[in-house]
């Protein structure tokens, strides 16, 4: 009896602390199995939220309202076009949204830019950007709200960059308290200058920046269609600008002279076998000569001419060889004919600016947010381009990525090509750019803070 009553105990014991310590591992008394489904339940319900801003984020900005006020703004920015480093005006304007909106903003920022920043004040975070310079030249398009500064026009889309961006800052202030993280606004000057994106980063718009995105207004395809693509996208671009030296005199006696124009026209021809002949055909390059000055009368040699032109290439190292060779082609030449040379490549009307190279990570997820928005469809990936952009300055920085938002659309004459006088923008792509803009923003804020909290 007294052994039974002890195994007894024995079992009741070791039953109770199995009891004891399954309890403690479960404490709300669910099974293993119920928890997992509870757990699975969490996630579902995360993803249903991020798609349900994403759902809202793509009604605000298709709101009547909204896209009435995007339009007003880019015609404003459009009637009033300020080259670089001159957008006062546009700055301002943009400064009044904000304001209007509640959104906090430094200005003066590389002498009229501006950044604007929301959400949580702290990290991570996140940049989006858009350029607001317009361009010399006289524009040809009769409509309502027609440059009205002789000379002047936008004729490259930053306007419609510029309202496109105030429209998702609109969004994401409605949507602030969501956002797990901070938005950094950029609205940049002197884009086409090529020095605008270099001047913004020197006065620490990057600081604390962990990716960034910006996209461009194209007519290469259809309103509602976007294209990008991972690593090289955009060739960097570079101007040259020799000097070639050499000794004047009498046409009639040219032994008596040492001939300018002879070296500079060898060096012309020169330049072309750098890309024909020292190039792999499969890594695409361009040397173009496309200015030579020399001379004042027909039978007089001059003491100098001189030649200028452009280089583009799509990786940093065939963008530097290519730079040290036309140097060494040049003086090369120069020396053959007994003349010297003078060889720049840091002119200020044309800054040399580096090839668009996008981040294969924030690339993916640009794709993702565009395919949520425009459908998997109008997502495609884009050939490389051999036009530049500043953008690469950021993207020298932190991780980015940058996209060709489609818009051309025939029956509006949305046809023409960037830098055209009959330069015209089709509306509706407004919603598109403001969504993916903001979009981008508001879940990588969100994948980010995911990722960070994984690793508690």
């Amino acid at each position: 009896m007294d052994k039974w009553v002890v195994r007894s105990s024995i079992f009741l014991l070791f039953v109770a602390m199995s009891l004891a310590f399954r309890f403690s591992l479960n404490p709300n008394g669910k099974h293993f199995d119920s928890l997992l489904t509870c757990l699975n339940n969490n996630n579902n319900n995360n993803i249903s939220s991020s798609s349900y801003l994403k759902e809202r984020i793509v009604e605000l900005a298709n709101d009547p309202h909204t896209v009435d006020w995007m339009k007003k703004i880019r015609r404003q920015i459009h009637k009033n076009p300020e080259l670089a480093f001159e957008e006062f005006e546009t700055s301002k304007l943009i400064r009044q949204q904000l304001d209007q909106m509640g959104i906090a903003y430094r200005w003066p920022v590389a002498r009229t830019g501006v950044v604007a920043t929301l959400g949580s004040g702290s990290s991570p975070y996140v940049a989006l950007r858009a350029d607001m310079d317009a361009l010399p030249i006289q524009e040809m398009v009769e409509w309502e709200h027609k440059s009205k500064v002789d000379g002047k026009m936008h004729a490259c889309g930053h306007d419609a960059h510029a309202a496109m961006l105030l429209g998702a800052a609109r969004i994401l202030k409605q949507l602030q308290d969501t956002l797990q993280g901070t938005v950094v606004l950029i609205f940049q000057p002197a884009e086409e200058q090529g020095q605008g994106g270099k001047d913004m980063i020197a006065e620490g718009v990057l600081d604390n920046v962990d990716a960034i995105f910006g996209l461009h207004t194209v007519h290469r395809y259809p309103t509602g269609v976007v294209a990008s693509r991972p690593g090289e996208f955009l060739a960097g671009c570079g101007s040259f600008k020799a000097k070639i030296i050499g000794k004047g005199g009498h046409a009639a006696i040219p032994q008596d002279s040492i001939d300018p124009i002879l070296a500079a026209s060898t060096a012309v021809i020169s330049l072309q076998n750098i890309v024909s002949r020292e190039i792999d055909p499969l890594d695409s390059q361009v040397v173009s000569v496309a200015m030579i000055h020399g001379g004042t009368a027909f039978n007089v040699i001059p003491d100098s001419a001189s030649i200028e032109g452009t280089f583009r290439a799509f990786s940093k190292k065939s963008f530097n060889a290519l730079r040290e060779r036309i140097k060494e082609v040049i003086e090369g030449q120069a020396a053959v004919h007994r003349c010297t040379c003078e060889v720049n490549f840091t002119g200020t009307e044309h800054p040399i600016i580096p090839p668009t190279v996008n981040d294969a990570r924030i690339y993916e997820h640009v794709r993702r947010v565009s395919i949520d928005i425009v459908g998997e469809g109008n997502v495609e990936i884009a050939p490389i381009f051999m036009g530049s952009e500043d953008f690469a300055f950021y993207l020298d920085k932190v991780p980015g990525s940058f996209l060709f938002l489609g818009m051309r659309n025939e029956k509006i004459g949305s046809i023409y090509h960037p830098h055209s006088p009959y330069y015209t923008i089709d509306e509706d792509v407004f919603p598109i750019g403001a969504s993916i803009y903001a979009v981008f923003a508001h879940s990588y804020l969100l994948n980010s803070t995911r990722n960070l909290n994984s690793y508690d």
